[in-house]
């Protein structure tokens, strides 16, 4: 008679390797750093806009860092300066560790975020690389032309696919974050 081994409990160096090592990893990452990158421009000249990147604050964990970047888009108080006249206009949410490895990003778009998935593997991150990269040599084509409000465009649309170039580290949990109804 032979008996079938049937295990459901991972070896000791599979749960290490795979659960303990990269959770103690991202704990020397903290605080997350929250970032808005968009326009600024003052009232009635938006054709001299320009690229303006604001910090918002810090957070200990990814789940209060997107909460507080959704809080500060939806209230739309997110300023560049003490100067009334200057408007600003947020493109693009950045959550970044203490290392600047980017955790999570997003488009804004009507007040809200929308959180981008981050990439499968490395073979994606490199089409995304190098696509974004054609996306900047236009803009700085289009810049040495005079054209700035189209290079601000190919700059922004190279932004929106280098959001989802989440660091290793963190592309689990950012993709388990945006299962949850919390990213909704």
């Amino acid at each position: 008679m032979t008996l079938a081994r049937q295990s459901r409990v991972a070896p000791i160096g599979a749960i290490l390797a795979h659960h303990v090592l990269p959770a103690l990893q991202r704990a020397q990452k903290f605080p997350l750093r929250i970032s808005c990158i968009g326009t600024a421009s003052y009232e009635g000249m938006e054709a001299y806009a320009f690229d303006q990147n604001v910090a918002i604050g810090e957070c200990p964990s990814p789940e209060e860092a997107m909460s507080v970047a959704s809080g500060r888009i939806a209230r739309g108080d997110i300023r560049v300066g003490t100067d009334d006249m200057l408007r600003f206009r947020p493109r693009m949410i950045v959550i970044q560790d203490c290392d600047q490895g980017v955790v999570l990003a997003g488009t804004v778009r009507a007040g809200i975020i929308l959180w981008q998935q981050p990439i499968a593997s490395d073979a994606e991150a490199r089409q995304i690389v190098t696509e974004a990269s054609k996306l900047r040599g236009a803009a700085f084509a289009a810049a040495g032309r005079g054209e700035h409000g189209p290079a601000r465009d190919y700059r922004y649309h190279a932004s929106q696919l280098e959001a989802r170039l989440v660091d290793a580290l963190w592309r689990e949990t950012a993709a388990e974050l945006l299962r949850m109804p919390l990213a909704a």
